[in-house]
């Protein structure tokens, strides 16, 4: 029984991972609960894309970023940065994104610029976006970045949601 399961598993994880080159997912914890990270590279650019039910946001954060905390609402956070990790700067882009769901309806999030931190010194610009889903449900994400050096890059990447 053990071996079946643990073969049905792995048979699973395998399957998940096909087709995912562009995107490599990150970070661990229950799904929807923590931020779910996808990332690519092209060139000197990275692009981190993540996702989270807004229910998971605290208050304060959801106030400054000026959206509702809810199970049925999810953040689309890119940052785009420029350099070795550790030394990389934020850079301006132009980013797109579309959501779909298991039934196939398409989403197109209307993102934003966020800054923080203090105009002049290490200020972070990134983009974020929400979509309203029906839970539970996967989403797929398709995002495209293009940075102000002109070569784009793409992430398409798929996350499972649930009710908190």
């Amino acid at each position: 029984m053990r071996t079946t399961l643990a073969l049905c598993l792995l048979t699973l994880a395998l399957l998940s991972a096909c087709g995912r080159e562009a995107a490599v997912p990150t970070g661990s914890g229950s799904v929807g609960a923590a931020p779910q990270e996808a990332t690519a590279r092209s060139g000197d650019v990275t692009v981190h894309a993540s996702v989270l039910q807004t229910s998971a946001l605290s208050p304060a954060v959801a106030q400054q970023y000026g959206i509702v905390r809810d199970d049925a609402v999810v953040m689309l956070l890119v940052a785009v940065r420029r350099g070795p990790d550790g030394q990389d700067v934020a850079v301006p882009a132009r980013v797109s994104a579309t959501a779909t769901d298991l039934r196939g309806q398409r989403h197109t999030l209307e993102l934003r610029e966020l800054r923080t931190g203090e105009a002049g010194s290490a200020q972070l610009l990134d983009y974020i976006g929400t979509v309203d889903i029906a839970l539970p449900d996967t989403m797929r994400f398709d995002v495209t970045v293009v940075p102000e050096s002109g070569v784009g890059t793409n992430l398409q990447f798929s996350r499972e949601f649930y009710p908190r």
